[in-house]
């Protein structure tokens, strides 16, 4: 099994960090939560840290995890989430087309990937509503 980690960025107004895909051809345009693969020998919390770095050029805090194992397209891959805080650092999109802040009552305004709605709908259910 391939796991695959994704960082749920939150910020103190409860607007959620959504990242918009440049790659592979067939993902381009749709937006996800950042992260990626665990590399050997690291742990999911270090592979996150780690992405979040590569990615976006930011240092995070990671909390609490957000459901089980999230399936993804391809055989053995599943992607496990966290809620996450930026503790140093502005977003950038080091490896994405567009980085978007989505407030409370706008989570769904971008194209979600088919593996990140339902983290997304999890996410709304976590943080509350207005």
């Amino acid at each position: 099994m391939t796991i695959v980690v994704a960082a749920v960025i939150v910020d103190r107004d409860r607007r959620v960090l959504a990242a918009q895909r440049a790659a592979p051809p067939e993902l381009r345009g749709g937006w996800e939560f950042p992260g990626g693969k665990v590399d050997a020998g690291e742990s999911e919390v270090e592979a996150l840290v780690r992405e979040c770095r590569e990615e976006l050029g930011v240092e995070i805090e990671v909390g609490t995890r957000v459901g089980g194992d999230w399936p993804l397209a391809g055989d053995g891959y599943v992607m496990r989430a966290w809620l996450s805080r930026i503790v140093s650092g502005t977003p950038e999109a080091r490896e994405h087309l567009e980085l978007r802040w989505l407030e409370p009552g706008s989570y769904f305004d971008v194209a979600w990937l088919t593996a990140d709605l339902p983290l997304m709908e999890a996410v709304e259910k976590l943080l509350g509503q207005d």
